[in-house]
């Protein structure tokens, strides 16, 4: 591959209540030209620990959707290429050398996917329908952009070639159940709103085969059932996300 002029990184993370994570994530990325952190109005301390950072830019803005939230973080960014990360990610050092090599390579494609290891607490969830979880965290600002109509679990819309990092990262998502289940049911109370916007219309299907089907299909064909105690916990809460989804949407069509 042929090398051209030094290409910078701007690193975005979003964070809402993360002050258990904002320092690590920080000093995790403290190896990007940019650092942009925006917070969506915290009441515990995330906002004062990024504002140390001397080298990190903290706006903060009112949540309204991940989507138009990423977006805006994206406006902030100087450079060209963008590593979007949550707080509650982190990455090795192989990963960070990674990065900073392709984004310096002439033939590079414009958005890359990258494998996420799930962690629950402090060891890897091996199966429970994460051991295929990649999501785009590398690409080129002036090809991509965060689908409006999906507002949670948002998409980012490609112009271009999409590659793939060897490296992963590593994703703390749960620490614990109560942490875990109020995750869950925010985003399912998002999704509904997507459902809104798609005009379902919520039945016995929804409330009652599709949290099973979700739940069944993770633990079962997906092999949470390896994971032990820790793939029933997973494979429940993200069954409950989707009882949630419904029952909120049947409050959103009765208003």
């Amino acid at each position: 591959m042929i090398l051209q002029e030094k290409q910078l990184l701007t690193a975005l993370v979003i964070t809402y209540n993360e002050e258990q994570n904002i320092k690590t994530v920080l000093d995790h990325l403290a190896f990007a030209d940019e650092i942009i952190v925006v917070d969506s109005f915290s009441n515990d301390k995330t906002f004062e620990i990024a504002s140390d950072f001397k080298n990190v830019k903290v706006v903060q803005r009112v949540f309204d959707n991940f989507a138009s939230q990423r977006n805006f973080a994206l406006s902030l960014a100087s450079n060209s290429w963008i590593l979007f990360v949550d707080a509650d990610e982190r990455l090795t050092v192989e990963l960070q050398k990674e990065i900073s090599f392709i984004i310096n390579q002439k033939n590079s494609a414009s958005a890359y996917f990258v494998r996420r290891n799930f962690m629950f607490q402090n060891s890897k969830l091996r199966f429970s329908g994460w051991q295929t979880d990649k999501i785009i965290r590398l690409f080129r600002k002036e090809s991509a952009i965060y689908n409006h109509e999906k507002i949670v679990h948002e998409k980012l819309i490609v112009n271009g070639k999409i590659g793939k990092l060897k490296n992963k990262l590593i994703h703390y998502s749960y620490s614990n159940f109560e942490d875990y289940k109020q995750k869950m049911v925010f985003y399912g109370q998002l999704k509904a709103q997507e459902e809104f916007l798609k005009n379902t219309k919520p039945n016995a299907f929804h409330f009652y085969i599709r949290p099973v089907y979700q739940f069944l299909n993770q633990y079962l064909l997906r092999f949470g059932i390896l994971d032990g105690k820790k793939g029933i916990i997973i494979c429940y809460l993200n069954a409950l996300s989707v009882a949630v989804r419904f029952q909120e949407l049947k409050k959103i069509r009765a208003n």
